[in-house]
């Protein structure tokens, strides 16, 4: 499903915006350093120039040098910016075919650029095994990532790298997906992997010069939230915002507005989402964000808004000290819960 048009456009730059925010740094000031030969404009041929210049340098001069050469073209470049998290996750595919072992892929890592890199060693390690053998012991396939007994960030980046591995070798057939997700072991393993699922979906509507997900609809924003299972839909709205705000040309009232014909617990993962949109649209600064949340038109939008968006800030910043100072900018009956979501992120780092 191909979106055209102005709504198109926003959609696009709405979408590659929110998922680089989503578990990493998304943005970073750049080295000074020569930028390379740019890519070309059209859109169809972008992507496939960037991925083939990136795994070439991996290939040539190793993982950190391909990120190097990237932080020092990004500030030039608007079509790397759209790009970037795709073009992190050929980073991490080529990494994946040099190391031939998750772990050891995790350890030269970066999490530039909404962590896409440690997605594309996922998706490089499935399509190298195929889909039986992936399958076959999904358990198996992260246990040597360091922090899984604290849930750390590399260790959830694993589980969540999953569903986008398994939505490469499904052909991103979404509902097939999701069911295999549930073939991992714990429910923190599940959920992450369901939300590496719903986020792929996302991306592969052309946000990133990808094909067009057949389980997005401009007429209905919040679908397949709206039809997939209850056990998912927590996940999918924690991300289906994204989709929504480019669908509206970034209306964020009109998002509030149908976040809240959602039935609950889900209306507040709904305005959690647009939280984090909020802050990522931001580039994570406080006034706009807190300006942004401030559209919610009751106590629970904007509390719930206000979650989503501290959230984003640690995951931003690797740190609670722009977070806190988010907390203390947002009305003072929203400031106490929004420290108590702070504590129990930042022992992840």
């Amino acid at each position: 499903m191909k979106l055209t048009g102005r709504t198109g456009i926003i959609a696009v730059g709405l979408l590659a915006v929110a998922a680089a925010g989503i578990l990493g740094s998304h943005a970073f000031t750049p080295p000074h350093g020569p930028a390379s030969t740019r890519c070309p404009n059209d859109p169809s041929l972008a992507l496939g120039c960037y991925e083939q210049r990136y795994r070439s340098i991996v290939a040539r001069q190793g993982v950190a040098e391909a990120f190097a050469a990237l932080k020092a073209g990004y500030g030039a470049d608007p079509k790397m910016q759209r790009l970037c998290h795709a073009i992190t996750h050929a980073i991490g595919q080529a990494a994946m075919a040099q190391y031939g072992d998750v772990a050891e892929a995790f350890r030269h890592g970066d999490n530039a650029c909404g962590s896409g890199y440690y997605h594309g060693v996922m998706q490089g390690f499935a399509l190298s095994r195929g889909s039986t053998q992936l399958l076959s012991d999904l358990d198996g396939v992260c246990a040597g990532v360091p922090g899984k007994e604290r849930k750390s960030l590399d260790y959830f980046n694993c589980v969540h790298g999953l569903g986008h591995a398994i939505m490469a070798v499904r052909s991103d057939e979404l509902f097939d997906a999701l069911h295999d997700c549930d073939g991992l072991t714990g429910a923190m393993e599940q959920n992450a992997c369901v939300n590496g699922v719903f986020m792929e979906n996302l991306i592969v509507d052309g946000a990133h010069g990808g094909h067009y997900s057949k389980y997005l609809k401009p007429s209905e924003p919040l679908y397949p939230c709206t039809a997939v299972a209850e056990k998912y839909k927590s996940e999918c709205f924690d991300m289906q915002t994204s989709y929504a705000l480019g669908v509206v040309q970034g209306d964020f009232a009109q998002v509030f507005a149908l976040c809240a014909r959602v039935g609950p617990p889900f209306r507040a993962n709904c305005y959690r989402s647009l939280g984090r949109d909020a802050a990522t649209l931001s580039r994570d600064q406080v006034p706009a964000t807190v300006a942004t949340c401030k559209l919610g038109r009751d106590h629970e939008q904007r509390s719930y808004c206000v979650l989503g968006a501290v959230l984003d800030f640690v995951y931003y910043y690797h740190s609670d000290v722009q977070a806190k100072a988010l907390c203390s900018g947002v009305e003072r009956d929203l400031q106490q819960g929004c420290r108590s979501a702070i504590a129990g992120l930042v022992g992840r780092f």
